[in-house]
């Protein structure tokens, strides 16, 4: 056994890589179970807890270089966890629901399966600052009525039970949840019960969140003037020039839930005047945050010397932080909003039958009726996506035009022409042109 674990023979002349070897086996050598010691044991609980760290708390600093392999790191990660032997629990299955959603809303795989508890969970996410954290208790209304019945613990719904902490208000996680609400709207008005309904129905209660407390909390995440107006992505930290597209990115969402800022009908002969009255004011930026504040964080504080943006000085540039800092400078130069002659164009264009056909969901709906349910949620999820146009007469570019970047779709960080063609394949639809202008009447 001595001879084993011998080094390994060297010819006198020694390199940097020889005495990497050396030391690499002296290091080894120290691990090698000693001649009737206990058997290795494999530490599966250790590597359990480590797997779902990163899962539930995400990844350590040093992943950020590797961004562009983020879909890696998850296989890496959910296949390890079978390998070993474990699944996931529903509470984890839950940090990947923007993922999901934006996924299935992309490529034509909407299903009521897929989106069932989705919004009820997601409204239990909201903390009590109005931003929303990465997970939640979906018990905690839930205790125990008879401890001593035959049958075990009967259980009751409470809404009024104290409900457990939540993790604290995170801008990703804010992105995420309230993009993924917008996303969920259509789904709601179809599979929930509105406000007053027959007793005949048998439907969800819909669900709710507190967007005036979502909003006051993104916009106390901008930084002050000696901040540059950069965005943190909590509470009393530092600023970082990804949230620029977490938080920033986050306002036309906000405002789309509010139900300000969306473009309105074409002229008609009635509205012409109440349009002309309204010029008047077209020169006002009524955005929810200061555009100009962030543009000058990222342009100043955000670029690096040697290329590539960065967190804040002085750390280095990496892909993550260059992304969302561009995408954020992309929200704070464009104001992309919902735009109800571009929604209603995209609705008389449907073409039921061909999305029917791309289906690849496999779902089989139990009737006809829930077919065309289905049909409609599918039409008015992909009417509702494709809405969204950039609002002309606000860009705002500091610095002038030669700074401009392109806008991109606040649900997805994709331009729209990516969105668009995606979203006209898998739906098997020819989608009316951007340019298009509606008929006057």
């Amino acid at each position: 056994m001595v001879n084993a674990y011998s080094p390994t023979p060297i010819d006198g002349y020694s390199t940097p890589t020889s005495t990497l070897q050396a030391s690499t086996e002296n290091i080894i050598r120290s691990h090698i179970r000693p001649e009737g010691g206990a058997q290795p044991e494999l530490q599966k609980r250790y590597h359990f807890e480590f797997l779902l760290r990163n899962l539930r708390q995400g990844f350590p600093e040093r992943y950020v270089s590797q961004d562009a392999s983020q879909p890696w790191l998850i296989y890496w990660t959910l296949h390890c966890f079978s390998i070993l032997g474990a699944g996931l629990d529903d509470q984890t299955k839950k940090r990947g629901i923007y993922c999901l959603l934006a996924v299935a809303t992309l490529l034509n795989l909407l299903t009521p399966e897929l989106l069932a508890g989705v919004p009820d969970f997601l409204a239990t996410c909201q903390t009590y600052e109005g931003g929303f954290g990465n997970a939640s208790f979906p018990g905690w209304a839930f205790e125990a009525d008879d401890p001593e019945s035959e049958t075990g613990p009967a259980k009751t719904y409470d809404p009024s039970a104290p409900r457990p902490p939540l993790g604290e208000a995170h801008g990703g996680y804010t992105f995420c949840a309230t993009a993924s609400w917008v996303l969920l709207r259509s789904f709601i008005d179809l599979y929930y019960a509105p406000a007053i309904q027959s007793s005949a129905v048998s439907l969800p209660q819909k669900p709710h969140i507190d967007t005036r407390a979502l909003l006051r909390w993104c916009t106390q995440m901008q930084g002050l003037p000696i901040e540059l107006g950069g965005f943190k992505g909590r509470t009393n930290k530092l600023v970082d020039g990804c949230y620029s597209w977490w938080v920033g990115g986050c306002f036309v969402l906000v405002e789309a839930l509010l139900g300000v800022g969306a473009h309105s009908e074409p002229s008609t002969e009635e509205n012409a005047g109440e349009e002309e009255g309204q010029k008047s004011w077209d020169d006002i930026d009524d955005s929810l945050f200061d555009r100009k504040a962030l543009q000058e964080y990222i342009l100043l504080a955000g670029q690096h010397p040697a290329g590539g943006l960065r967190d804040k000085p002085p750390k280095p540039a990496d892909a993550y932080h260059t992304l969302y800092c561009s995408a954020g400078l992309s929200a704070a130069q464009h104001r992309v909003i919902p735009s109800e002659p571009r929604r209603k164009a995209v609705i008389s264009a449907w073409d039921a039958a061909q999305a029917r056909a791309r289906d690849g969901t496999g779902f089989r709906a139990t009737s006809e009726a829930e077919r065309e349910k289905l049909d409609a949620l599918r039409r008015q999820t992909c009417a509702h996506v494709l809405s969204w146009a950039e609002e002309e007469g606000t860009e705002l570019y500091v610095g002038g035009a030669t700074n401009r970047v392109n806008a991109t779709h606040p649900l997805f960080n994709l331009t729209t022409t990516h969105s668009d063609t995606m979203m006209a394949y898998f739906y098997g639809q020819t989608f009316p042109s951007r340019h298009f202008t509606p008929a006057k009447k």
